[in-house]
């Protein structure tokens, strides 16, 4: 028995010392370039051939195989990657999220050039390196070179260069740190690592272009429990997993108890991969895939074009569709990602795992006697919630950590599911009674894909497309504009399930059969860079990548649309995505219509389309319902239909006009009165700058935010926030200012719902709102706008104004265009582009749409020139004349003398004095 745990432990100890080494690779490329290299699988993977090469077919001796290797072709591809791939990114600003793309291109890019060049079947005759049966060796080397890597990182100049490059790397640049060369020598020792893992852990498993670029990456386990930093961490749990692992071959329980273990023994990486990344705290920034400039629209035309050569096979190709029924099957499935990534602006990469499971299902169901058209629908509804195991991470998880959580669910089910003769053994499929014949099953497919491609385009108009493209664009924006951003999330990600679900189901009745290898997750990595180098928020891309995915292997050579498919994806700092461009050259122009008409006025601004004629005043915000009360609050309009007697505006004459009507933010004179919707007898205009008193006497007071000795303590221990105590009044401006690390922002935060403090709380009305988000506050009546810009650019600016709206009204919305100079031509054009001062008055009249009693402003004139930031004083002046409750944190000294009434002066989180400038209403 001692003799076998021994046995057992040196094996584990063999399989542990190589996963040691994928984390030492991975930790010291993240830690020199800030990217999670998925790719490291698919490096080791060719270096295991190149040896494999050089040894066994060209009969070279193995010392000098396995230096050529792990010296010069693993370095290699590291300084290639660096230069070609990542360098520019870097050198572009890109984020987390679109390196990780640039990762996953690389990944399908090696793994397609391997099975063109060495072909798809398994080598077993990789030449051993260390050690053999004993693991010693290779131990010993892994600890070397970890103690190795740790000392230069710590103790060494360019240790410090490294990490300065990895935190800055503008600054570091600037102070004269060469971050080009630091950022190779991290790339060419991380794939150097690569390539000796690659080489050790070959004769031991099986070398095939797919099989073992997968295993490296559910060794990915090691550096996530890690967090991506510790060396010795991710060492000690490699070693303690690979013995683990080893220790369970000795478990034999009996029935599917055994199986289970069994599974568990051969997964035990998989399974800490999928801990790490659904319980640990996550890793990156709050990065989502970068949106497109514009949603692009296909034309009838191409869309007519695409129909044709669908229906191609049905005429030319005979009885035998064997290849053409694939095709519409993948395109349902990558519709799945147009949702959750293109539309949703989510990473999904277990994708791959709906698709197999709604394979096996029906496969299961239609065993069980049903017909298989209702098997495959109930597979759907069995497999769509289960959606909610990648979409409840995606709540709290973003970029590189929410990369990882979809892939272990990926992982996971394949090894736990697909892999296991427990799950598939015996599992076959059969088409639907009268479809047997491929020309009629086609059809059928046609006909699902067109059903598929038509809820998909109905759910991304109106509403529910705008706040998806708003959650794509900016997530805390889309939040602070009213979006329930978790049930969105969860929303796409089940969806997507059941569209993946149904696809798979389709694909799997096509080709009669059940195939675990067509669903692992080396095929989701690959679907998944297939859609974004294409577009992925285009409808046409599903058809046209499944057809390149499908054909261009069928007619040409196994790997060849993977290997393309991968080098634009690698690219994908250089080449844009290629439907997208295409569309955004043939994308007619829209036809002029009641908008669209240029505005007359004599002094347009810096806005294309200068003001608008009759551009009303602050008062023409209606009052709108505020979209259901929750508990005992007020309704959020309770501001706009009354407000306590006079007072005088902060605005001059000269400023406002006599006129009534507050210039938009352009700068510009004002445009003559307009009668608008709004402005009724009992509705506060401005009249030579003085507000005058036309509500009725007995109308409602606005609700007040308070907060109630409010602490806030960062993770770190970090007090940002001490027993703060602060009351906005309505009608009124209230101006917070402060140094740089006052508490200002945080306080901002947790009056905006951003934020819950670690003590005291937030009232409206008197009604605690301290757990309500910030979603919910808006519903309240409570809007806010960001320092950092917080628009969507994919979306127009009218698009973007109605996010805001709390329902579908069209009155709120064209005041707000109006009241900020944004009913011209601009109204049509996406964000993307436009100049700072258009995006802040666009900010500001999305917050405004919802009609708030209360009004959050952050920073409102960064980035703001001196006449915009002059006409943004006037509009907010006018606006808390006209009775809404306004915040403003603000640097400007100008703008908060202008329009505060109550200026707080905050100082190590507490507020230290309070200033009343002007008696408030």
């Amino acid at each position: 028995m001692a003799s076998l745990t021994y046995d057992l432990t040196l094996a584990g100890l063999a399989i542990g010392s190589a996963a040691a080494l994928t984390g030492i690779g991975l930790i010291v490329t993240y830690r020199a370039t800030g990217v999670l290299n998925l790719a490291h699988g698919a490096i080791a993977m060719i270096c295991a051939y190149v040896l494999r090469q050089s040894v066994v077919e060209w009969g070279w001796p193995l010392p000098l195989g396995a230096l050529v290797t792990l010296l010069v072709v693993a370095p290699a591809i590291g300084l290639v990657l660096d230069r070609a791939v990542f360098r520019p990114l870097a050198l572009a600003g890109a984020g987390p999220a679109r390196t990780l793309v640039a990762s996953i291109g690389v990944f399908v890019l090696l793994v397609g050039t391997a099975a063109l060049i060495w072909g798809g079947d398994a080598r077993a005759d990789v030449p051993v390196l260390l050690g053999g049966d004993d693991p010693w060796a290779q131990l010993g080397a892994v600890v070397a070179l970890a103690c190795l890597v740790g000392a230069v990182t710590r103790w060494t100049r360019f240790g410090r260069e490294l990490r300065a490059v990895v935190d800055n790397r503008p600054l570091a640049v600037l102070s004269g740190i060469p971050a080009d060369r630091v950022s190779a020598a991290g790339w060419a020792f991380g794939s150097f690592t690569a390539g000796l893992t690659g080489v050790l852990i070959a004769p031991y498993v099986r070398l095939d272009p797919y099989g073992m670029p997968l295993l490296v990456v559910e060794v990915i386990a090691v550096a996530v429990l890690a967090r991506m930093r510790s060396l010795p961490v991710a060492i000690g749990a490699a070693l303690a997993l690979g013995v683990a692992q080893a220790q369970l071959t000795r478990l034999h329980p009996e029935g599917w108890a055994g199986d289970v273990v069994q599974a568990a023994g051969a997964n035990l990486f998989v399974l800490a991969l999928l801990v790490g990344a659904l319980v640990l705290p996550g890793l990156g920034t709050d990065d989502t895939l970068p949106p497109p400039s514009a949603a692009p629209r296909v034309p009838a035309s191409l869309w007519l074009v695409t129909g044709v050569l669908f229906l191609l096979p049905l005429g030319f190709a005979g009885e035998d569709l064997t290849t053409a029924v694939q095709i519409p099957a993948l395109a349902v499935i990558l519709l799945s990602l147009v949702v959750v990534s293109g539309r949703g602006g989510q990473i999904a990469l277990g994708q791959a795992a709906y698709a197999g499971l709604g394979a096996l299902f029906t496969a299961l169901l239609a065993a069980a006697g049903l017909p298989e058209l209702t098997a495959l629908l109930l597979a759907v509804a069995c497999v769509a919630p289960l959606g909610l195991l990648t979409g409840w991470p995606a709540i709290r998880r973003h970029g590189l950590a929410l990369a990882l959580a979809t892939l272990a669910v990926g992982v996971a089910v394949s090894r736990f599911v697909f892999a296991q003769p427990y799950a598939t053994a015996g599992v076959t499929l059969s088409r639907p009674a009268g479809f047997d014949l491929d020309r009629r099953y086609y059809v059928l497919e046609l006909v699902v894909l067109t059903g598929c491609l038509l809820l998909v385009a109905a759910l991304r108009r109106g509403r529910t497309g705008r706040a998806l493209a708003a959650l794509r664009d900016h997530e805390r924006g889309a939040e602070a504009a009213g979006v329930r951003v978790a049930g969105l999330k969860l929303l796409v990600f089940v969806l997507g399930a059941a569209l993946a679900a149904l696809g798979g189901g389709l694909l799997g009745m096509g080709v009669r059969a059940f195939d675990p290898d067509a669903f692992d997750p080396v095929r989701g990595l690959l679907w998944f860079a297939a859609v974004l180098t294409l577009g992925a928020d285009t409808l046409l891309t599903p058809a046209a990548a499944a057809a390149l995915l499908v054909a261009l292997d069928a007619g040409t050579h196994a790997g060849v649309a993977v290997a393309l498919i991968g080098l634009l994806a690698a690219l994908t700092g250089r080449v844009p995505p290629l439907l997208t461009a295409l569309l955004a050259k043939v994308r007619p122009s829209p036809a002029p219509g009641p908008h669209r008409r240029p505005s007359r006025a004599k002094h347009p601004g810096p806005a294309e389309g200068g003001t608008h004629p009759g551009s009303p005043g602050a008062a023409v915000i209606a009052a709108t319902p505020a979209g259901g009360p929750e508990d005992a609050l007020p309704p959020a309009s309770a501001a706009r239909t009354g407000a306590p007697g006079p007072t005088q505006s902060r605005a001059r004459p000269d400023e406002t006009g006599a006129t009534g009507g507050a210039r938009p933010l352009t700068g510009e004179p004002a445009p003559p009165p307009a009668a608008g919707p709004g402005r009724t007898g009992g509705r506060a205009g401005l009249n030579g700058g003085r507000a005058q008193p036309r509500r009725p006497a007995a109308a409602p007071r606005p609700p007040a935010l308070t907060a109630h000795r409010l602490t806030f303590t960062y993770p770190g221990g970090l007090t940002a926030l001490d027993r703060v105590d602060l009351e906005l009044r309505a009608g009124a401006v209230t101006a917070v200012v402060g140094p740089n690390g006052a508490g200002k922002s945080t306080l901002f935060d947790c009056l905006a719902g951003t934020l819950r403090p670690t003590t005291g709380r937030v009232t409206l009305g008197g009604v605690d709102i301290t757990a309500r988000p910030a979603h919910t506050r808006h519903r309240l009546g409570i809007a806010r706008t960001f320092q950092q810009l917080a628009v969507f650019p994919s979306l127009t600016v009218e698009e973007n104004v109605r996010v805001g709206a709390r329902d579908a009204a069209a009155e709120p919305v064209e005041q707000a265009l109006r009241l900020f100079g944004l009913a011209g031509p601009q109204r049509h054009r996406a964000a993307a582009g436009l100049p700072t001062g258009t995006l802040r008055r666009v900010e500001l009249a999305r917050a405004l749409a919802s009609a708030p009693h209360t009004l959050l402003l952050d920073e409102p004139a960064a980035g703001l020139d001196t006449d915009e930031t002059a006409a943004l004083a006037r509009i907010l002046a006018a606006l808390a004349a006209d009775g809404l409750t306004v915040l403003v944190v603000e640097h400007d000294p100008d703008l908060v003398a202008d329009i505060a009434h109550t200026v707080h002066t905050m100082e190590g989180g507490r507020i230290v004095s309070r200033t009343v400038t002007e008696a408030a209403p």
